[in-house]
């Protein structure tokens, strides 16, 4: 509907231009309006999850594949690249989700606010990855995919880069090498995140290409639902796998996928509070959702080709990551490892290519953005008191200390255990469900379907064995009198963490919602490569 056409580009648009208006007044560097950016920001992320919300509910359940909201115009005529935005009920959901996650990020800037300067700038990144990200969500054509997944990367960057935390001690980045610390650690984390991301946009860029070339076009509905009617026809079985392998391998960068998620630990321990929320919360659902959207459905034959091994390298994940978490001692490295594990159990519901687990895939990412974001906050909370993360510095006794942070951490890890009645619960077990149906004679993970559901079921053991480790060493046990007494949860940590907190019972209790919104989408992506 016409009326209807501003709403996506909106989603993008209105935080896009909110940050250019915060970088560039540099009237806001007075001490007195140190925290009008982030306020800014906060109301401009609202006004975004706002406008998300009714074209969500524009969206759901239509029975259709196509995308029910869709803007369609030209950009780069001599390129035939168009500016063509749409949503549905795959894309809806990350939209809410980065949005809402916008808003929280933005207040608990305004409410930690320290710096003014510092603060003008890290908002005017917050703001630009949460319009991007919008944008690579909404995006039906591969250019401007490839486009907007960029313009949440650069920004990311300078996050971790100049906002980063150089009070780190020296800790060894992999076994060998020379312990660094401080300003050392913050540089090895940046070059690490820009390298990873830039080799893994430069496969995607390559597969990108190969298929705008053989098939003269980068509508992404007209690959998905009729690529006989492009210029250069369908895709061989070949130029597909080609293609498939490129772009699977540069958005499993952004998953993360073991063994190519070694960028992450080191990028969550030294990105401060809202870039840790939003590298979990948003940023690494950049990749899934590229394997929905663009490698699945435009690249079948390949993607079916690869997806037994998808689904092997994501069940490692999962065991490999838990096994790091049983070990580290670091809070924020082990909440970054158990995110490895967690985008495992989607990669594996992807790749399982059946209904149940695709839907266990599209619930776990939402449900690990949730989670997740808790805990980085409340971690990042402990760490302002403790300035530090590691296990034996911030004690024993929380739940006696501090009850109101300790009561959240311990919330958001029994949710990461998985138990049912909150977030995780679902993802999970769908996406193990649907590797074990996917392990019938036509399914894509053939005879390795079924052993895969076990190892990922497996995983979910170390998981509860991890984060009863953590609830034993500083949740429970009597407090040191020797050992200062901590500031609980302020007002700006309870209005940032309390929506999160909700949702992730929401979401365990009330799954039925998200799994309408989500269904007709991925029902639809699935008849199009000839799923059952």
């Amino acid at each position: 509907m016409i009326s209807e056409s501003w709403l996506v580009p909106a989603l993008s648009v209105v935080p896009i231009l909110t940050a250019f208006v915060v970088l560039a007044v540099r009237g806001f560097d007075g001490r007195r309006l140190e925290a009008l950016p982030a306020w800014l920001g906060a109301v401009a992320c609202l006004a975004v999850t706002v406008v998300a919300g009714v074209a969500t509910a524009l969206v759901v359940d239509r029975g259709s594949s196509r995308p029910r909201l869709e803007v369609d115009a030209q950009w780069i005529p001599a390129l035939g690249v168009r500016a063509h935005l749409g949503l549905d009920g795959v894309s809806a959901p990350l939209v809410l989700l980065t949005s809402a996650l916008g808003v929280l990020v933005c207040v608990h800037l305004a409410l930690t606010a320290r710096s003014l300067d510092t603060g003008r700038r890290l908002v005017g990144c917050v703001l630009l990855v949460v319009g991007s990200a919008n944008a690579t969500f909404t995006a039906l054509d591969l250019v401007l995919f490839f486009v907007a997944f960029e313009g949440v990367l650069i920004p990311m960057w300078f996050v971790i880069a100049v906002w980063g935390d150089d009070r780190q001690s020296a800790a060894k980045p992999y076994p060998g090498a020379k312990p660094l610390g401080g300003e050392a650690a913050r540089r090895d984390a940046a070059g690490r995140f820009v390298l990873y991301t830039a080799t893994g946009s430069a496969l995607m860029l390559l597969g990108i290409l190969l298929v705008v070339l053989k098939t003269g076009s980068s509508d992404l509905v007209a690959l998905a639902t009729d690529p006989s009617s492009l210029p250069g026809g369908t895709l061989s079985q070949a130029t597909q796998f080609t293609a498939a392998l490129l772009i699977v391998a540069g958005l499993a960068v952004k998953a993360p996928m073991w063994p190519l998620h070694t960028w992450l630990p080191p990028a969550h321990t030294i990105a401060p509070t809202a870039g840790s929320v939003l590298l979990a919360g948003v940023l690494l659902k950049l990749g899934t959702y590229g394997l929905v959207r663009v490698a699945v459905p435009v690249l079948p034959d390949g993607f079916r080709e690869l997806a037994p091994w998808l689904g092997v390298l994501g069940a490692v994940g999962v065991v490999w990551a838990g096994l790091a978490c049983l070990v580290e001692r670091d809070l924020k490295r082990l909440v970054a490892f158990s995110s490895v594990a967690h985008m495992g159990f989607v990669l594996l519901g992807i790749a399982s290519m059946s209904p149940v687990g695709m839907q266990g895939a599209l619930y776990a990412n939402i449900a690990h953005g949730v989670v997740s974001a808790l805990l980085f906050f409340v971690v990042g909370a402990l760490k302002d008191r403790t300035h530090s993360a590691d296990l034996g510095e911030i004690g024993p006794g929380l739940r006696d200390r501090v009850p109101r942070l300790g009561w959240l951490l311990a919330l958001g890890a029994v949710a990461g255990i998985g138990l049912p009645g909150l977030a995780v619960f679902w993802g999970e077990l769908l996406a193990v469900a649907g590797a074990w149906q996917s392990g019938a004679d036509d399914g894509a993970l053939g005879a390795l379907g079924r052993p895969l559901a076990v190892v990922a079921a497996v995983g979910t053991v170390i998981a509860a064995a991890y984060w009863l480790r953590v609830l034993r060493e500083i949740w429970m046990g009597e407090t040191d009198p020797q050992r200062a007494r901590l500031p609980d949860a302020s007002r700006g940590d309870t209005l940032t963490v309390a929506p999160l907190a909700l949702a992730t019972v929401a979401l365990g209790l009330v799954p039925g919602p998200l799994l309408a919104l989500t269904s007709s989408a991925a029902r639809g992506l699935l008849q199009l490569v000839g799923a059952p």
